[in-house]
């Protein structure tokens, strides 16, 4: 019985010692919901990147990808609140997905605890060159006169539900054709095989150079100064019309306090850097950071905001 008494006696020291580390004292997992190469992807790197050299210790990336976000956010969901893993979220993965599926994995408000944004990033309403409008407007006469007849292309929950919002604003009927990535969907609009879809800046920008697409609004609430030439949904006929994502660093619920603290401390000084603003600018991103309490109450609002669309609109998941 003293022997026994004796080993949890060191096994409760070892843990108040091992409570007690400073974090981080090891290496930090950075979980991506998506495949290499993308734009959230990109931005998880770059916050990586300086987080590690703040903290000297590595934050490296995990790509997780599949259904749409949701496969990697539920590893981070399920992982120890230590710290030790943190997730790059998305309006996606932590907004929408929730209401999307009819069993989601996990709740993107009870499991996680929001540090901060670092991004958002606008999408362009994206044509076919041979599609006869030249803003919204007109592309919302030309559905009424062929209810059903035009076609958009989508992949991923948000992309997929802009859309969708945007033509149950505008009460027009199109066709949903969904594509299992960015590189398929982009060859279907400059092939011709749809004539609509909602695209990130970062990714309609060779298209629109070359004339192999057009684009005609912007779907932020007010003018990108990443794309500043082009004017906003809402002013362009659709009133009250928003679709943006946003790209934040969440840690799993239960992660103490103070790592939460440390961390959203040191993605603010990150994303104030010119050197990280650029970076994303390039990327059609603009930076932006939160307290976690307002991040927190962004999730939230989401949640709520997109659970209604999906309601209002149908959708299902890609």
């Amino acid at each position: 019985m003293r022997t026994t008494a004796f080993a949890a006696c060191l096994l409760a020291a070892a843990s108040l010692v091992h409570a007690q580390e400073p974090w981080p004292s090891k290496a930090v997992r950075m979980v991506v919901p998506f495949a290499p190469g993308g734009a959230t992807d990109i931005a998880a790197r770059l916050v990586a990147q300086k987080l590690s050299e703040s903290f000297g210790k590595q934050f490296y990336i995990e790509n997780r990808g599949g259904a749409n976000g949701s496969i990697g956010s539920e590893v981070a969901a399920r992982a120890l609140g230590d710290g030790y893993t943190i997730i790059m979220g998305t309006t996606g993965t932590h907004a929408i997905n929730f209401s999307l599926y009819d069993k989601p994995a996990y709740d993107p408000v009870k499991d996680f605890a929001p540090v901060t944004r670092v991004a958002v990033f606008p999408n362009l309403i994206l044509l076919h060159p041979s599609v006869p409008a030249k803003n919204v407007q007109e592309l919302v006469a030309l559905a009424k006169a062929q209810p059903g007849k035009l076609a958009y292309a989508s992949t991923g929950s948000l992309l997929q539900l802009s859309a969708a919002l945007f033509t149950s604003m505008a009460g027009v009927e199109m066709l949903n054709v969904p594509y299992t990535g960015f590189g398929p969907m982009m060859t279907a609009i400059t092939n011709g095989d749809v004539q609509m879809s909602v695209v990130p800046v970062f990714s309609s920008a060779p298209l629109i150079k070359s004339g192999k697409a057009k684009a005609i609004a912007i779907t932020s609430a007010r003018r990108s100064p990443t794309a500043p030439e082009y004017p906003t949904v809402a002013e362009s006929g659709l009133p009250g019309y928003e679709s943006v994502s946003w790209y934040g660093i969440l840690a799993t619920a239960g992660t103490p306090k103070p790592v939460v603290d440390r961390l959203n401390a040191e993605i603010r000084k990150i994303v104030a850097t010119a050197e990280i603003r650029d970076a994303l600018a390039n990327q059609g991103a603009e930076p932006v950071t939160d307290t976690p309490e307002e991040f927190a109450a962004i999730v939230r609002a989401d949640v709520a905001k997109w659970a209604k669309i999906v309601k209002a609109t149908g959708a299902k998941p890609n």
